[in-house]
């Protein structure tokens, strides 16, 4: 059944759900969305920074959807329009965020990994990017990563030690992606888009991601009271789920 239009809000998570991992969004995918465009509102919600969802998403993604939250919400766009932008630097302090990158190269220099690369530290608007393998691994090393973590936890021991070392400071790290590790203040998971959203009068927010596991990147905002939250697969999964709930 068809939605009012404009009283309902489609968010989507990227990775996983929009597009499979780091790549670029797929000709049917990004056709239907604009389909579902003419029948509800639509925004995205990915972690990465405003670049990368521009990579995956298009040069145009600002036009082709309603509101785009980079960052978890933390750089906001609504209309074509930029919106707001907030600082983990400003908030968190010089102290913090060193003893937290000193930790995780030390940490990371001691993992014994197939292979290594580079950008092991992602510093971003809104949080930090772990990576044990490093962000400039190929596809294939990527992929290779994320199978072998997927045996090893290899990132969930790394929380596990994170959480420990840093213990009341009010950070949040969460297990994002393939190969990587977001790490932000407390509150500032994907939720944060939803303060924002607040103010827009939606009667209903239906959430699509992948990682809606306990400690996965979506897992805040798809148990959250404010969203209608569904776990997805893979694009073709979304495109399925949102085809039966609007066009059915």
């Amino acid at each position: 059944m068809a939605a009012p239009d404009g009283s309902t809000l489609c968010l989507f998570d990227v990775d996983g759900t929009l597009t499979d991992a780091r790549q670029k969004v797929k000709t049917e995918i990004d056709e239907f969305i604009q389909k579902l465009r003419k029948k509800v509102k639509v925004g995205v919600v990915g972690g990465s920074d405003f670049a990368k969802i521009k990579e995956q998403l298009g040069d145009d993604v600002v036009e082709k959807f309603d509101y785009v939250f980079s960052e978890n919400g933390l750089v906001a766009y609504k209309n074509q329009e930029f919106l707001s932008k907030q600082s983990i630097q400003a908030y968190l302090g010089e102290d913090l965020i060193q003893n937290l990158i000193n930790f995780c190269l030390s940490y990371i220099a001691k993992i014994k990994l197939p292979k290594k690369r580079g950008t092991f530290i992602e510093f971003r608007t809104g949080m930090l990017n772990i990576s044990p393998i490093g962000r400039s691994c190929s596809q294939e090393e990527r992929i290779e990563f994320y199978e072998l973590d997927k045996v090893e936890g290899i990132r969930e021991k790394f929380v596990d030690e994170l959480r420990k070392e840093f213990a009341g400071k009010g950070l949040t790290f969460s297990i994002g992606g393939q190969i990587s590790i977001d790490v932000f203040p407390d509150g500032w998971d994907k939720r944060y888009c939803l303060g924002i959203l607040a103010k827009e009068g939606y009667k209903s927010i239906y959430f699509f991601g992948d990682k809606t596991m306990p400690g996965g990147n979506d897992y805040e905002i798809y148990t959250d009271s404010r969203t209608v939250g569904y776990s997805v697969t893979s694009p073709e999964d979304t495109k399925r789920i949102c085809e039966e709930l609007f066009f059915t």
